[in-house]
């Protein structure tokens, strides 16, 4: 699967902490806010930094927006930089638009104007989003802590008809399996070592983060 190009604009906490979790993905980034200390402060965590005004329709096009296949908008206190900055990259053609709003109505706001997705950053976190938008097999992602995290992953075509203990994820990759989701939504809580892995089958996962990041990177390259 190749990787995708994404841009962020927008660089508080959430914003930066999903523009550097996709590119530890080994996704191409650009990253965009009007703040220059914010830019300088994320440019060797990402593809490209820019600081320019993303409310500028002339400023987006020069840097072929248009080519980008998602665009994150996370632009904190000024709502209407948020909306005007999902207009444009709306109209400048990109086909995935997710937005951040600050509370109900400005997320129906942005809805309205063609954002697919909308989060609250209560709600989502950054890593727990950048995971989920960046890889089709990663059903979920939860951040425990900085050091450990639980991954909700469909099972590789090179996992079914094989063992936990076969696949030796825990010596391979670090993980945990907590539990197995089947195709009839039932629920194998603590399976066993000698537990078969079957079509369908989702896995519940808890392990270092680091070691999550290594595993998506495996997932993808078996798809």
């Amino acid at each position: 699967m190749a990787n995708k190009q994404y841009v962020v604009i927008g660089l508080g906490r959430f914003g930066s902490s999903v523009a550097q979790t996709l590119y530890s993905l080994g996704n191409d980034v650009l990253v965009i806010d009007k703040d220059e200390d914010l830019v300088q402060d994320m440019s060797d965590s990402v593809t490209h930094a820019v600081q320019m005004d993303a409310t500028d329709e002339g400023a987006l096009r020069t840097l072929g927006i248009r080519n980008f296949d998602v665009a994150i908008i996370t632009i904190g206190g000024n709502i209407q930089s948020s909306i005007m900055a999902t207009l444009l990259v709306k109209e400048l053609g990109i086909n995935h638009i997710v937005a951040k709003a600050n509370n109900d109505l400005h997320a129906k706001v942005l809805k309205k104007i063609g954002a697919d997705r909308v989060i609250l950053p209560e709600k989502d976190m950054g890593v727990r989003v950048a995971h989920n938008i960046s890889s089709s097999s990663i059903l979920d992602y939860i951040e425990l802590s900085t050091d450990y995290s639980i991954i909700e992953i469909k099972a590789p075509r090179e996992w079914l008809g094989k063992t936990i203990m076969t696949l030796k994820l825990r010596s391979k990759y670090g993980i945990n399996v907590m539990a197995i989701k089947n195709n009839n939504k039932d629920i194998n809580i603590s399976p066993l070592p000698d537990e078969v892995i079957h079509e369908g089958d989702v896995l519940v996962a808890v392990g270092g983060s680091e070691d999550l990041v290594k595993l998506e990177g495996m997932i993808v390259k078996l798809k």
